[in-house]
């Protein structure tokens, strides 16, 4: 048996170090995993065009969902193996929340594999990427937020220590998003929590903004603050504005997001391109991890 999905990737609305509480909206760029399960008990994974590339997470994935749900499936768990690969569009290490789309969608593949993937509630299956998340030692807060948006879509504002989903809504239709991605990559494992542990008044204001569904207010604040906590340049947040409704730095960085109109965004991008790396003009997503029917 075999299973596909495919997962977007995340922005930031507010990052979860300094207080536990995070915030991220899903954006179209999409990793996609395929689990084929065998009877073996062994978990391998490979991330395609990386081979040397760590495969502890989407492996963790893999055995979490099988140990969790195989039963349901009528299987012995202990007898399941998989073969897990996936591939991705979203760059690794770049604040764009790759993990979590890797995790989202290799457990969400090996759901379909078991054939028990529109049995499991979405929020469930996320919580399983989170933990093997935390298993792996790629996330310092568990990244539920990262996780939900990109699992659920749209906008989620979250409790990482509980794991609890404190509210889920859609951003404004006729928003989308860019991102400017810097040449250097930034583990959020190496982030100084310390510093960002400083600066939770003013997260605890993002909070407030991205639950009263100030989104765009509410990333602009995390954005100056976080680039000072972290040490990145606050330079691309000025370039945006005043033209876009929110920019921040995203996750532990290196890339930066903005969200507002088309026309907003393409003159900020002619002043991002100035810059060394790459930028991007992406819709934003309502819909989120999903089967993928087989070619």
């Amino acid at each position: 048996m075999d299973g596909r999905a495919v997962a977007p990737a995340a922005g930031t609305v507010l990052n979860a170090l300094a207080t536990g509480v995070g915030s991220a909206f899903a954006i179209d760029l999409e990793t996609t995993a395929t689990v084929e399960l065998t009877d073996d008990g062994d978990v391998h994974g490979r991330i395609d065009g990386q081979a040397d590339a760590d495969a502890t997470l989407i492996e963790r994935c893999a055995e979490l969902a099988i140990a969790e749900y195989a039963d349901r499936a009528g299987l012995a768990d202990a007898a399941v193996g998989a073969r897990v690969r996936t591939e991705s569009e979203v760059p690794m290490a770049s604040g764009l929340k790759s993990s979590s789309a890797a995790a989202n969608a290799t457990v969400l593949a090996t759901l379909d594999a078991l054939g028990i993937a529109d049995a499991v509630e979405r929020i469930d299956a996320c919580r399983l990427g989170v933990q093997a998340a935390r298993d792996a030692g790629v996330t310092v807060t568990g990244a539920f937020d990262d996780a939900s948006a990109s699992m659920l879509g749209g906008v989620t504002v979250t409790d990482n220590g509980t794991d609890e989903l404190l509210a889920r809504d859609e951003l404004d239709g006729g928003w989308h998003a860019l991102v400017y991605t810097p040449p250097e990559q930034s583990f959020s494992a190496d982030a100084n929590v310390d510093a960002c542990e400083r600066i939770a008044p003013m997260a605890a204001l993002v909070e407030e903004l991205a639950l009263d569904g100030r989104y765009g207010e509410a990333m602009t604040v995390n954005g100056f603050a976080f680039c000072g906590a972290l040490e990145f340049p606050a330079g691309p947040l000025v370039d945006a504005l005043p033209d876009v409704a929110g920019v921040s730095l995203s996750g532990t960085g290196p890339s930066y997001v903005a969200l507002g109109e088309t026309d907003a965004l393409e003159a900020v991008r002619e002043r991002w391109d100035e810059r060394n790396g790459t930028t991007r003009l992406l819709a934003t997503r309502t819909d989120g991890t999903r089967t993928r029917p087989r070619s």
